[in-house]
Formats: C-alpha cells, sequence, structure tokens
C-alpha cells in the first residue's frame, strides 16, 4: 500500500460512525437511539454484533435499526470500479476516490461486484479500503458481499478447470466438491465470498449459446453435480468468523428457473410451458442443489408468459414459503430493466422497482438503471410495500452473518499461499482426466501404443486452447493445448514417436487451402488425430464486437454441425486411408453423423480445464482410461432436436430415412432422411477395458410411496486394464394417471475396479424421485409397477421391478 493512499484510509476512517441525515424507517422506542443505532441503550452488546448469537436474532436485531435508505443501499449491487480504476488489467497503482467510495456504499453498498482482472495486490488493497470503510465509518457497520465468477475457476488468474458440462461427463461427485472447494480457496483469500455459481439450467434446447454453463439435460444428474458444487464452495468458515457461522462462500444458484430452453434457442427469448413441466423439470435441480445454498439468482426470460423477476408463483408461493428458503435473490444483470424494454410488462422505472421486489422479494443486480433507487420516494408514498423490503433485506443479512463477514469481511494477508495449490493441480489433472468421454472405438484403434513411429496432429483444435465462457483475458495463456500435451506426455517415457502437426483449416473459415498439408501429414503418419469442434472467447472478446464464437452467453446458433471447412478436413483425412481419431473440443453436442459413421474412434473433450491438452494425451496412449459419460444427448442434425432422453411416453416414434453415402435417398417418416435417435445418448461412454453385470436386487423390492429402496448390483472388470464405471439407474413408471417419461435417471455411482476384480455398487432412491405432478396439483407417488434398469439411458445390463403398494 503506498504511503500517500495508506494516509488518506487512515484520515478516512478515523472520523468514527457517522449519523446518516435520513432515519425514515427506523424503528422507534426500542433499545437504541436514533442518535446512536449501533448501540444499546443500556450499554449491552447489540445482538447483531454478538457472534454467539443465532442468525435469526441478529437479523431480527439489526432490521429495525436500519433506515429505509439504508435498506435499499444493501440489495443494489455496486462496484468495486466506483473507488478503485480498475480498467487496466496491468495497472497497480494502490489509490482511491474518496468521494466515489462514500457515494458508491451510501446507495449501493449492499453488494460489491469485483469481477476485475487486476493484480492481487491491487484487489485485496480496494477490498480492503471499502470493507475498512463500511466496518469504522457507517451508523451500522454493515459489512459487503465481494462478488466474482466462479463457474469452473476462479476467474482473476485462478485455476481453471473444464467448463461445467465437462465437469458433468465425470459424474462424479467427488470431482464437483473439489473443483468448487479449489475455486472458493482461490477467491476466498482475497476478500471475495459471493460466488456467481452453479447454473442450474438444463440444456434441453441445444441451439441455445449456454449449453456449456450448465451440466447437461438431466435433472436428476444436474440436481447432483449442484448440490455437490454448492457443498465445495460453501463448506467451511472463514478465518475469525463467529461460532454461528454456517459457510466461508456464498455461492449462487442460477438462472432461477427454466431459462435453459428458450423459443428458437435463442437467449432471452420465452420459455414455454406449464405447471407440471415446471415441477418435474426444471425446478428439481434446484430443490436439490440450493436450499443450503446462500443466495439464488432469478432468469432473464419469462416462463408462460410471466417474466422470472416478476413470478409471484415461482419466487414466493414455492420458493419462499413452501420450500422455505430464507437467503438472500438478486436479479440478473440489468433484469429489472427487461420489464420495460423487453418483456413491456412495466412503463417506467418505478413499476420495475415495485414489482421486482413485490413479486419476488429480490435485490437488484447492476448492468441497468439502477431501478431501485426509486424505492425509497415509493415507500415514504405508501406506493411499494415495506415487508417486501424488510424480507428482501432480511435475505441479504442472513447470508452475511452465515458467512461471518461481522467478524471478518477482511481478506488473508498469506492470500498467495492460497492459489494454484499442489492440490489445485491435482483437482485440475482429475477432473480434464475425467471429463474426456470415449464416443467410438472401432477394432479397439485406441489406445495408441506407447512405441507407435508417428502420429499427425491436425485440425483448427489442436494447437489452440479453447475454454468456456466465464473467463477471463488471456486465460488461456496458462492452458496447455493438445500440441503441447501430446508433446509433454510423449517425453515423459523417452518416446521416439514423431509429431506431425498441420492445423488444415481454421475455425471460423471456409477456406480449405490448408487441408493439402494436413493430408499430406496424415499420410506420412501412422494414425491422424483432428481435433475439431466449437469456440468460446472469454468476457473480455466475447461481447466486443467484431469478434467471433460458436457458444458463450449470447452466442446462439441455428446449426449444431461443425463450422466452416472442419469437416471437409476431416473427410480428407479419413480418406487418406490411415486410421483417423477424431477428437470434438465443444461446449455443446456436434452434429456430425458422418463422423460418427466413418471415423475410427470419436472422443468428446467438452470445454477443458488447463491441463485439458495433457489429459487428451493421457487418454488417447492409455495413460488414462477414459471413465466419462455424456450429460447430454448428440442428435444427428438440429432439425432432430429437442433430443434429451427423457421424452414421454410414445414422444419419439421411429420410422427413420437416410441420406446415404452416395448421395441416394432413403425415404422413411419419423424422420422422411434423418432419425430421432440420437448419435450418441445421454449416459455413453466407453472404456478400455469392459464391465459385467450381475446379481442386481432391491432392497426392498416393495415400498410404500413414502419409502425409499437400494438397487445392489455387482460389477466387474472382466478386461485387462483397471478402469473406472459409472453405475447408472433408471426407473420407468409401467402405469401412471398422466404420460410419465419413457425413462428418468434416479441414481448413479462412479466405482473405480481394477482389472479382474469385483465391486458390489449400492445406489439408494427415494420414492419421491419416482413421483409425479398430477392432474389434482399435487406431487404424488402412485402405486404400481415400477421398472428398474442398470445401465445407460439407451442400454440395459441389468434390470429388476419395483412395486409401489
Amino acid at each position: 500500500m503506498g504511503s500517500k493512499a495508506f494516509l488518506a484510509l487512515l484520515a478516512l476512517v478515523s472520523c468514527g460512525p457517522a449519523l446518516a441525515n435520513d432515519t425514515f424507517g427506523v424503528a422507534e422506542g426500542l433499545h437504541f437511539s436514533l442518535e446512536k443505532r449501533q448501540s444499546n441503550l443500556d450499554g449491552s452488546v447489540p445482538t447483531y454484533k454478538n457472534p454467539k448469537a443465532s442468525i435469526e436474532a441478529r437479523v431480527n436485531d439489526l432490521l429495525p435499526r436500519m433506515s429505509v435508505a439504508e435498506k435499499v443501499a444493501q440489495i443494489i449491487q455496486g462496484d468495486l470500479n466506483g473507488w478503485m480504476n480498475l480498467n487496466d488489467p496491468l495497472d497497480n497503482t494502490k489509490t482511491f476516490n474518496a468521494t466515489g467510495l462514500q457515494e458508491m456504499m451510501r446507495l449501493k453498498g449492499g453488494s460489491i461486484w469485483g469481477g476485475y482482472l487486476t493484480p492481487y495486490d491491487k484487489f485485496v488493497y480496494a477490498v480492503n479500503v471499502g470493507q475498512k470503510y463500511l466496518m469504522e465509518n457507517t451508523t451500522l457497520g454493515i459489512p459487503a458481499l465481494i462478488q466474482s465468477e466462479g463457474l469452473h475457476g476462479f476467474t482473476n488468474r485462478g485455476t481453471i478447470f473444464p467448463s461445467p458440462i465437462g465437469l458433468a461427463a465425470s459424474f462424479d461427485r467427488k470431482v464437483l466438491h473439489d473443483v468448487a472447494n479449489v475455486t472458493a480457496t482461490e477467491a476466498e483469500a482475497l476478500g471475495i465470498n459471493h460466488i456467481f455459481a452453479p447454473v442450474l439450467d438444463l440444456a434441453r434446447e441445444l441451439r441455445w449459446g449456454r449449453v456449456e454453463e450448465g451440466y447437461g439435460e438431466d435433472a436428476f444428474l444436474t440436481g447432483e453435480m449442484g448440490y455437490a458444487f454448492v457443498q465445495g464452495l460453501q463448506n467451511g468458515k472463514r478465518r475469525g468468523a463467529g461460532p454461528n457461522a454456517t459457510a466461508r462462500m456464498a455461492a449462487t444458484c442460477k438462472h432461477f428457473a427454466a431459462f435453459g430452453s428458450p423459443q428458437g434457442g435463442l437467449n432471452l427469448a420465452q420459455v414455454s410451458g406449464g405447471e407440471r413441466e415446471l415441477r418435474t423439470t426444471y425446478l428439481p435441480p434446484f430443490h436439490r442443489a440450493c436450499m443450503e445454498a446462500l443466495s439464488i439468482m432469478t432468469a432473464y426470460s419469462s416462463y408462460d408468459g410471466v417474466p422470472a423477476i416478476a413470478d409471484t408463483h415461482i419466487l414466493l408461493d414455492i420458493l419462499r414459503k413452501e420450500w422455505g428458503y430464507k437467503n438472500w435473490v438478486t436479479t440478473d444483470a440489468g433484469s429489472v430493466d427487461l420489464l420495460i424494454n423487453l418483456h413491456g410488462t412495466c412503463p417506467d422505472r418505478e413499476c420495475a422497482a415495485k414489482t421486482t421486489i413485490e413479486s419476488g422479494w429480490s435485490g437488484e443486480m447492476g448492468g441497468g438503471t439502477y431501478t431501485f433507487l426509486t424505492l425509497p420516494d415509493q415507500i415514504k408514498a405508501g406506493k411499494v410495500s415495506m415487508k417486501a423490503l424488510d424480507e428482501t433485506v432480511k435475505g441479504m443479512l442472513r447470508t452475511k452473518f452465515a458467512l461471518g463477514l461481522f467478524e471478518n469481511p477482511y481478506p488473508y494477508e498469506d492470500y498467495e499461499s492460497f492459489i494454484r495449490t499442489p492440490f489445485s493441480k491435482e483437482v485440475l489433472h482429475t477432473a480434464d482426466a475425467e471429463s474426456i468421454v470415449l464416443l467410438e472405438n472401432k477394432q479397439n484403434l485406441l489406445p495408441l501404443k506407447q512405441d507407435i513411429g508417428s502420429i499427425a496432429l491436425l485440425g483448427p483444435q489442436a494447437n489452440r486452447v479453447t475454454f468456456g465462457d466465464y473467463v477471463f483475458f488471456n486465460a488461456s495463456l496458462n492452458g496447455i493445448s493438445p500440441l503441447d500435451g501430446f508433446t509433454q506426455h510423449l517425453k515423459s517415457f523417452s518416446s521416439t514417436t514423431k509429431i506431425n502437426f498441420a492445423q488444415g483449416c481454421e475455425l471460423w473459415s471456409n477456406d480449405d487451402s490448408g487441408i493439402a498439408a494436413a493430408v499430406e501429414a496424415a499420410k506420412a503418419s501412422d494414425v491422424a488425430i483432428v481435433i475439431v469442434g466449437t469456440w468460446s472467447l472469454d468476457q473480455t472478446l466475447l461481447w466486443t464486437p467484431g469478434t467471433n464464437a460458436t457458444t458463450g452467453e449470447h452466442v446462439d446458433v441455428h446449426d449444431l454441425g461443425l463450422v466452416g471447412a472442419q469437416l471437409k478436413l476431416v473427410q480428407a483425412v479419413k480418406g487418406t486411408g490411415k486410421p483417423t481419431v477424431v477428437v470434438f473440443v465443444s461446449g455443446k453436442p456436434i452434429a456430425e453423423p458422418w463422423i460418427k459413421n466413418h471415423a475410427d474412434a470419436v472422443i468428446q473433450q467438452f470445454y477443458p480445464g488447463e491441463a485439458g491438452g495433457l489429459a487428451l494425451a493421457e487418454v488417447i496412449f492409455g495413460a488414462v482410461n477414459p471413465s466419462g459419460k455424456l450429460p447430454v444427448s448428440f442428435p444427428e442434425h438440429v432439425g432432430t432436436t429437442p433430443i434429451f432422453y427423457d421424452y414421454l411416453k410414445g414422444s419419439r416414434p421411429l420410422d427413420p430415412g437416410a441420406v446415404l453415402d452416395d448421395g441416394s435417398l432413403k425415404f422413411g417418416h419419423q424422420y422422411v432422411l434423418a432419425s430421432p435417435v440420437p448419435l450418441w445418448s445421454f449416459g455413453h461412454g466407453l472404456s478400455y477395458t469392459t464391465f459385467a453385470y450381475s446379481d442386481v436386487k432391491l432392497s426392498p423390492p416393495t415400498i410404500k410411496p413414502s419409502g425409499s429402496f437400494t438397487v445392489s448390483v455387482t460389477v466387474k472388470n472382466t478386461g485387462a486394464v483397471a478402469g473406472k464405471e459409472v453405475v447408472q439407474v433408471y426407473a420407468t413408471d409401467k402405469v401412471a394417471s398422466i404420460v410419465t417419461p419413457n425413462q428418468i435417471l434416479v441414481g448413479f455411482e462412479k466405482v473405480e475396479i481394477p482389472a479382474g476384480g469385483s465391486v458390489t455398487v449400492n445406489i439408494p432412491v427415494q420414492a419421491t424421485q419416482l413421483g409425479l405432478w398430477a392432474s389434482n396439483n399435487k406431487w404424488v407417488v402412485e402405486p404400481g409397477e415400477f421398472a428398474i434398469k442398470i445401465g445407460t439411458s439407451d442400454q440395459s445390463f441389468a434390470s429388476a421391478t419395483l412395486t409401489v403398494q
């Protein structure tokens, strides 16, 4: 900290608690005075300052001391840039604007956006200045939430892990927990206490640009992955937190609710559906993952014609009353203004603010016109409910007390020791390795032998690091490209294998002039590995006019095929007659049936983390046995979507047609020239070993609607190498009062089994997972028989029958 800045800081904070001029809304006649609201009249310590008091007691003691202006300031998001200049990521000047600081905290001091790429010591300085001002220079001394992104790693030069859809492909709860643990640890030390993750939107509409941000198409898998992530972020306590603090970081479940299925795949577009689909599909992941999360973020879109931020039924009737959720709820950036300029349900800022807070008891994030600044005057005029304001503020205060911020909101002096630790590198390697999915492996081409003479490494993704969105500028510089990963891996065992590299084409161009060089490289090699796919950009370039991407927020597509000359490149390389491995590096499924039908092996690597290139090499050469499974189904064509596996019974008749390789047409009916069956279904993923299932048992085989049962199965590794298998359990309601899904995932467990070894896997299932939203608008588990299947969504390895009576 510079000496001048430090002296200025001392001067700023030395004046002691100040009395706000406006005390409108402060409760009178209680155990404190208007002049000293931060103290008790009898000299005792206020309950809200007592770390041993319960969270609810502290909230109830603090709230009546607050004026309306102070309450409103708690629920509008401020910005670190309000008193610091954080626009230049290389600038390390540690000075602040005192006027900007005071004004920011007066109006928007409850939560502070800190998602900037900036030197750590400057960031720590900025947080210290802000928190010290709030704690020592405001009447009540309420610290702020300091917020940043952390969807798949802490963004300010923290460790970047695979995109969420890649993490979901691991089908490993521990991986998700550990990734979140590292993300929270790196952010926590710098003074950040609020992370905007996880995303629980389902990949039911694959044209949508943000498919990469969620955990796939399935509600159960998404709920399990989300729960593991929330627990990994929040578990533990901040240094100096009181005994009743419950978390060290606030997770933010988003986007509540039903955001991931916009009409036409267009971001922000309407989502159509009714109460049954809401209850059956979109809400379960949130209920599973988020009841202990310290915050929830609402969606931009409308559902069934009602904007999500103004949906009283979802936000109050279900979330607050039915589920009993008490913590902080916030809108997404600029959402409140969308009531005016997108949804057309409000004519002005006053209406937008009133509607949002009264309909959902949620705060206002930045990115708009700060409509909540109209609330004090509206409340004074009796136009906005004081109860709605108080309930919203209570949610914010509960989250802060749960974090222990009133005891210690500051960064840690030894913050550098928390970032990029040996543990973070271990978790990174595991996550990158377990998220890779082997889709095809004809004639067991893979793994390649270590002494293979040469390989051709081809394609626009071969010498590129492609992360998912929500990373900061130049984050890819920390990543390992496939070319570097193969080079590094081959050196690890003194290989004489030669790498022949040729890019072949660009991701974003139809120019095929480079394909000839790729063909020659393939001809000169024993095996060709062609790495193609989609691409996203960091949070600077993704929103910069003139740049390009095919996935990411606000980047929606009309086609799920490869862009530009990529397919032509694959076809030309395969035409050489050399064994060809195709690797998809992407943020969503790629619809290319020609590749499935003709490539000798196909690998899916959803946007990887920093070790992605190395992990890919390790899988291809067999140092790692692939264990990933698809969290989302791959359609044959965009026109055959939606393709999710848990479609309602009768919804996928099958009489397919096809366009054959010679150009001839084979006509069918569903579809005339294609098939509604996925290229690869949810849950699919191959291994370099084989597994056999036996002795499936249900215990008990008959249950009550309020009961539970355990699926037990013996899994044997019948191959020559150790491997990890994801045991998946699916259920089908044979006869129901309404149309139910043809199958649903109800349990899974990932187990490692040595070659020749066996394990008995026990997977518990709750009867409520078999329920349905009945015609009387209630969740019920109906008596009858359920088919229980162990396998993938399109394969059955063992089965049994459960009876509910």
